[in-house]
């Protein structure tokens, strides 16, 4: 199937309310032309030197996500455009974006990432610092960034007891503070597990090669 089917195909087989997260990491901007073309205008990219590249070729009706680790000395890169970000994984990457969105004159949107798989490999926050987090109300004092809801990235494995278990935590958590934060994004699911993350609540999912195919990291 072409990535214009395949983007067809996702849409209709998830709810409305369900944001569709086109991945294209690696992919050629001609790929996601090819997106953009029937209508897609949300791509998340996991480098912050490849997004900024595509940035600069593409029409900029598009929203550009931060779906990876990021480091931060390589926020100021993406602090002009970036719409989401959607691993912030410690309180230091929060202060920096905080840091250049203000010289930036904006509000940056982010998702706390939270740690919920069993792997060590994944990054987030873990659960009690995430509860921490929301309440001491420690996000009033980054006036330039606006905390719009959760990410988690479930453990990788055919087990879906497991990680249905880890989606339900990070709803759990979100159903929680999504009140008195004024949540409204659960960023969770990705190819290989979205039915299970849209069970669990997830209002955005996070697809790149059941749409655009393998990676290429050649």
């Amino acid at each position: 199937m072409s990535i214009a089917e395949n983007i067809v195909r996702f849409r209709e087989s998830i709810p409305d309310q369900v944001t569709l997260v086109a991945v294209s990491k690696t992919k050629p901007v001609s790929d996601l032309m090819e997106a953009y073309e029937i209508g897609q205008r949300i791509f998340g990219e996991n480098k912050v030197q490849e997004m900024t590249e595509k940035w600069e070729q593409m029409p900029k009706d598009i929203k550009w996500h931060m779906i990876g680790h990021v480091q931060t000395n390589k926020v100021k890169y993406m602090a002009p455009y970036v719409d989401l970000i959607h691993a912030v994984d410690r309180l230091k990457l929060l202060k920096e974006i905080d840091k250049q969105a203000k010289e930036n004159n904006r509000v940056i949107n982010v998702l706390i990432q939270v740690k919920i798989a069993r792997e060590d490999s994944k990054f987030g926050m873990p659960v009690s610092e995430v509860i921490s987090f929301f309440d001491e109300k420690i996000s009033e004092n980054y006036p330039h960034v606006r905390v719009l809801g959760l990410m988690g990235m479930a453990t990788f494995t055919d087990n879906e007891d497991q990680v249905s278990a880890e989606f339900e935590l990070l709803e759990g958590l979100f159903i929680r503070f999504r009140e008195s934060a004024k949540l409204s994004i659960l960023s969770s699911g990705m190819s290989g597990d979205y039915k299970l993350a849209v069970n669990h609540g997830s209002t955005m999912i996070r697809v790149g090669s059941s749409i655009f195919g393998e990676r290429n990291y050649n």
